[in-house]
């Protein structure tokens, strides 16, 4: 499969809420703030300093991922997703892949993610790509997480 990771484009709002809402209404639920966020990408991540990324393939949205700001140069690796139909193709490992590549040439320091063990694929993939566990905070920003992991690059 041919995939192209591109960028942020107003463009792509609609596709970033709609990946987002499926997979968290597919695994979980969705919380107020999650509808806040994922209407308000801009405004909720590339406007304090993040980044969105969409997979492409024969000009379709596949997948979705976004870096936010975390702490000092750490980031956080949220918001992916793939489209029901293209899961299990690997869109999730190259989206992961090219956050890690993205990283470390804008010198940042650490990758974050929060996440939930019964989401044993994703885990997987954190694993095979460095992910380590760490200890998760009590006032975690997610209810639904129960594991958080760390890259450092």
């Amino acid at each position: 499969m041919d995939i192209q990771i591109l960028p942020y484009k107003k463009l792509f709002a609609k596709a970033f809420f709609e990946l987002n809402i499926e997979w968290l209404e597919n695994f979980f639920y969705v919380e107020d703030f999650d509808r806040e966020v994922l209407s308000n990408p801009e405004k909720y991540i590339l406007n304090t300093g993040g980044h969105i990324f969409f997979a492409l393939n024969n000009h379709r949205i596949i997948g979705t991922v976004a870096l936010m700001p975390y702490e000092n140069k750490t980031f956080e690796l949220a918001k992916m997703a793939v489209a029901p139909e293209e899961r299990g193709k690997k869109i999730g490992q190259q989206l992961v892949k090219y956050c890690i590549h993205f990283t470390t040439e804008k010198k940042f320091d650490k990758l974050v993610l929060y996440s939930n063990t019964m989401l044993e694929n994703a885990i997987y993939i954190y694993k095979k790509h460095g992910f380590k566990e760490i200890a998760l905070e009590k006032n975690s920003p997610y209810k639904r997480s129960n594991i958080k992991m760390e890259l450092s690059i």
